[in-house]
């Protein structure tokens, strides 16, 4: 009866500590989350850290944006900019080019807007008053004013004077170099360059592709045979222009004087040796070099052959031309750029694909398309393509952007212009009475 008692207090025991092994687990059961919670609670932290990071990495990208724009030294804001800018950016910035119509056209937008085009040039086909071209740079201007880092358009013209004169009838009547070189005194050219660009500054045009430096008896064009008068009027024209706060450009490097064939045409070679070309078709390039500051003008290639430097590339497709005489010989540290590459001494020879390449590769900073929509797609494929297939380095690519950038903000200071005020600058009657008392006729 005694074990009966003990075996039934063991049993209670037992049971008693059973129930509570139980309740403690219900317990424990009860405060923890399941399996399932718990992942999907790790997975909505781990969802919502990452969209933080996110949003954040796009917050610094907003910022970043807006401190380099808000940078003032120049050398600092172009490093900055190169780090940021896409491929499609920079090679955007290394092309110029033109369009149909007096007003914006969808496709020029879209160049501007979404493959960032550097610069414009204008044509007669593009201007019908000194007011409408004012209107017509502001508008092209406000398309570039939209990208991250507001970058301006170079806005180009042909304005050399003479039988190469837009909108002839509506500006001054600006004299040729063949005049101004037969009867004008050197201050004289440097007034009739500086009423010139302020006509072309007015109306929003801040590149003119003048003077002309090629020697040459014939060609009205040119201001004559000797190198050291072409050279010291070249200087005053680019001086002039200055005055105006629009930039020149010399042309055609190394000088088309001794060529007979129109290069728009087709192509030619100058057969003269080195020491012939230096002192004499080179002599006023290589001086303006030396005595202006390089960042105030252009320098731009001809599509001429030189087989003295390069027996098989035109003179805007060879490096030995660009790199080697140009860049490394006469010192030269400004932009070049390319004569029109829809020319048939070139384009008859060369793709539109694999001409932009070639100029690039050659050492060129802006490729120049005056015409077809259709080239210029070409072009600026053609150089994102070989970029992406390793045949043209990066570093190229950025050198150019890099002297494109620092020249725009160093330069073009005033995108906007007053389409009412270019209708009075434009053709006033002082600079028309200026121009005919020089008694040039």
């Amino acid at each position: 009866m005694k074990k009966r008692y003990i075996y039934i207090g063991l049993l209670f025991i037992a049971l008693l500590s059973f129930l509570t092994v139980v309740l403690i687990q219900l317990n424990m059961d009860t405060n923890l989350p399941s399996e399932k919670t718990e992942n999907r609670g790790t997975k909505e932290a781990n969802k919502k850290e990452e969209t933080t990071v996110q949003e954040n990495k796009i917050n610094k990208e907003d910022t970043s944006d807006k401190e380099i724009n808000a940078l003032t030294n120049t050398d600092e804001k172009v490093e900055k900019m190169l780090e940021k800018m896409t491929l499609e950016e920079k090679v955007g910035q290394l092309m110029m080019i033109g369009f149909s119509g007096t007003e914006k056209s969808t496709e020029v937008q879209e160049f501007i807007e979404e493959k960032h085009i550097g610069g414009i040039i204008y044509f007669d086909r593009n201007m019908s008053s000194p007011k409408q071209v004012a209107e017509l740079s502001n508008s092209l201007q406000e398309s570039a004013e939209g990208s991250r880092f507001s970058l301006p358009l170079m806005v180009a013209i042909d304005q050399e004077g003479g039988a190469i004169t837009r909108m002839r009838e509506q500006v001054s009547p600006i004299p040729s170099q063949q005049k101004l070189g037969e009867k004008a005194t050197a201050d004289e050219v440097y007034q009739v360059a500086k009423l010139n660009g302020r006509e072309l500054e007015s109306m929003g045009i801040n590149l003119n592709f003048a003077p002309v430096l090629d020697l040459s008896k014939k060609d009205s064009r040119s201001f004559g045979t000797d190198p050291k008068k072409v050279h010291q009027y070249g200087e005053k024209v680019i001086e002039g222009l200055n005055e105006a706060s629009v930039t020149g450009a010399l042309k055609h490097f190394p000088g088309n004087g001794r060529s007979e064939i129109d290069p728009h045409v087709e192509t030619s070679s100058v057969e003269a040796n080195q020491l012939d070309l230096e002192n004499s078709d080179i002599y006023p390039f290589k001086e303006i070099i030396k005595e202006v500051d390089n960042d105030k003008f252009f320098m731009m290639v001809t599509h001429i052959k030189y087989p003295a430097y390069d027996k098989e590339k035109p003179a805007s497709l060879s490096k030995v031309i660009i790199e080697d005489l140009l860049r490394e010989k006469l010192g030269y540290k400004g932009i070049i750029i390319t004569d029109d590459m829809e020319m048939g001494a070139v384009k008859n020879y060369f793709s539109f694909k694999d001409m932009g390449k070639e100029a690039i590769l050659a050492g060129v900073d802006i490729v120049l398309v005056c015409h077809e929509h259709p080239h210029q797609l070409e072009v600026y494929n053609g150089i994102i393509d070989a970029v992406k297939k390793g045949e043209i380095p990066m570093e190229r690519i950025d050198e150019s952007t890099k002297r494109v950038l620092t020249y725009k903000l160093n330069n073009i200071q005033q995108t906007t212009v007053d389409p009412e005020q270019a209708a009075k600058v434009v053709k006033s009657p002082e600079s028309v009475d200026y121009i005919n008392g020089l008694g040039l006729e």
